[in-house]
């Protein structure tokens, strides 16, 4: 088997060409691109991690006028259509500039970054201000971008002066390509200075995209399409293309046979079922993909590991905080939504693909809308024949169940009050099983389930309720001759409590599963190990959930 070397978090084309390290060929791109060469401005919108940069960082040095690009793209697709390569290949100045890190928790430390970004760009292109064909004035500008020195009105029109003094110093064109554009404003809307951020971005892109005689034509990508009202302003020959269009999407995402070929070339065609059921499941526009980003981290964690399991490698890369906003909004009930969602069905909703981040979550509509945008939901294979403007969503796999599961027992850790608890443990300890009754299903009637209400669920539930609270809590370990589901220590005071849980297929069979489990109980002999470690006191509860109702019996004996 070859030695393949698999680039994680590498997204510069350049640096993986060079290295010989493993790229699945995306170049096909550029020819797709340049079918609509009238169009100005095109705006790509995916989920992160899904290889925008590369596919940006790929283009630049494909067009690139600067550079000789010969070498990095021997032997792909794109190098076979000689006559488009003579054309294009290195034929034209381009502007590749990502905004991804242009953040901050105030307005100036977010513009300063900005700054920084124009002002590196400047300096690599510092051979500008030594051509005798571009007038003083722009050489002025572009001497104090350069220095980090520019006026707010420099920096807004600072993408245009760039533009045309390449223009002027090549005598052609520029091919704009913006990578993130949105990360700025999305930083903003979540640290207060969305108005300030909105104004110096959106009039930088507006000058630069709008009649602008020096652009040849520009490629955005980003995370969500923000509203051209509100960032993109009067620009002409604009269209966008988002994972429910049918354009780009076999170019963002892996398909099954490329990560098919991928497993196959590194011997891990045995691990197909587990790659495809964890990060498979996108369905963009009529194709079906899965993320890049996971796939390689895996396979790179099985080059050491042949027999690592697939873990969640998503979570940490994007903004989960949206679910949790999502679940925190009390005017929306989406909890059965929720539950549908995570017992493996779709939902039904209407999907608003032009927002602006001040609105992200100012309905329950334009929250679905960024779940699905943004790669927590895809939509489903169901066809919606009516044609109403609705989307059939679903989770795409098993990698994004998991962030939603921990999402939710997040919330519910968050929503029931040290208070609730306080009174739960009081009641517990009292052996009040009407009160205790009473008060879990009132609990248990506002989490969501993630499990069809299996016994994993009730489980689940039962231990997230009673952790964290200064207790020891033990989980199906053996007591007895067997194995309790929950017990619950108070070494202090020298008492426990064992749950015993039962699951009944009616409301009417509550009682009867208590009683089953209390005698299971006796039988077992769960109480007498834990007597033996010392505890004067042993409470024993029978527990019996149906659907989101439950009864909990004391032992008497």
């Amino acid at each position: 088997m070859e030695d393949y070397k698999i680039p994680v978090g590498i997204s510069d084309f350049e640096e993986i060409r060079q290295n010989g390290y493993y790229y699945i060929d995306k170049t096909g791109l550029v020819e797709e691109i340049l079918k609509t060469p009238a169009t100005k401005v095109t705006l790509i919108t995916r989920p992160r991690r899904f290889g925008k940069t590369l596919g940006m960082s790929m283009l630049a040095n494909f067009f690139d006028i600067e550079k000789d690009s010969r070498f990095l793209f021997q032997g792909l697709e794109i190098s076979k259509n000689k006559v488009l390569c003579e054309q294009w290949m290195n034929q034209y100045p381009t502007l590749f500039l990502s905004l991804k890190d242009i953040s901050g928790n105030d307005f100036e430390d977010a513009y300063e970054r900005l700054c920084f970004a124009i002002a590196e760009f400047c300096i690599e292109h510092s051979y500008l201000c030594e051509s005798k064909k571009i007038e003083e004035t722009y050489k002025e500008i572009f001497q104090k971008l350069k220095k980090s020195q520019g006026s707010k009105t420099d920096i807004q029109n600072s993408l245009w002066v760039l533009m045309k003094m390449m223009q002027i110093y090549y005598g052609k064109s520029v091919i704009l390509l913006l990578d993130e554009y949105d990360v700025p404003i999305a930083k903003a809307q979540t640290n207060g200075y969305y108005k300030e951020m909105l104004d110096v971005v959106g009039a930088m892109l507006s000058k630069a995209l709008k009649d602008n005689q020096a652009l040849q034509f520009a490629y955005i990508t980003g995370c969500l399409k923000i509203s051209k009202e509100s960032i993109f302003t009067g620009t002409n020959n604009f269209v966008s293309d988002t994972i429910s269009g049918e354009r780009f999407n076999e170019y963002f995402g892996f398909t099954k046979d490329e990560v098919d070929q991928l497993l196959k070339d590194t011997n891990f065609l045995n691990h197909s079922e587990q790659v495809r059921s964890w990060y498979d499941g996108y369905h963009f526009g009529k194709i079906d993909v899965y993320c890049p980003w996971d796939v390689l981290c895996y396979v790179n964690k099985l080059m050491f590991e042949p027999d690592a399991k697939p873990e969640n490698f998503w979570e940490n890369t994007s903004h989960n905080d949206i679910i949790r906003e999502f679940l925190g909004r009390q005017e929306f009930d989406v909890t059965d939504k929720f539950e549908m969602l995570l017992s493996g069905k779709e939902i039904k909703v209407k999907v608003e693909e032009n927002l602006t981040y001040d609105n992200l979550t100012a309905s329950e509509e334009n929250l679905w809308s960024v779940l699905y945008l943004t790669g927590y939901l895809t939509s489903s294979d169901i066809k919606n024949e009516t044609k109403d403007s609705y989307t059939y969503l679903k989770i795409p796999n098993k990698e994004v169940k998991d962030i939603f599961k921990k999402s939710v027992l997040q919330w519910f850790n968050e929503t029931t009050t040290e208070s609730d608890r306080t009174r739960l443990f009081q009641i517990m300890w009292a052996g009040k099983e009407e009160e205790l009754t009473n008060m879990i299903s009132d609990l248990l009637f506002m989490t969501i389930s993630y499990h069809d209400y299996e016994e994993s669920f009730y489980h689940a539930f039962l231990t997230g309720l009673f952790s964290y609270a200064g207790y020891v809590v033990e989980s199906n370990k053996e007591n007895g001759l067997g194995r309790s589901d929950i017990v619950i220590k108070d070494k202090k005071n020298r008492r426990a409590v064992i749950f015993e849980c039962k699951i009944a297929k009616t409301y009417d069979k509550m009682k009867e599963k208590c009683e089953e489990a209390l005698q299971q109980i006796e039988t077992m002999q769960y109480a007498k190990k834990i007597q033996m470690q010392g505890y004067r006191e042993v409470i024993r509860y029978g527990i019996c959930f149906w659907k989101k109702d439950c009864m909990v019996k004391i032992s008497n004996e």
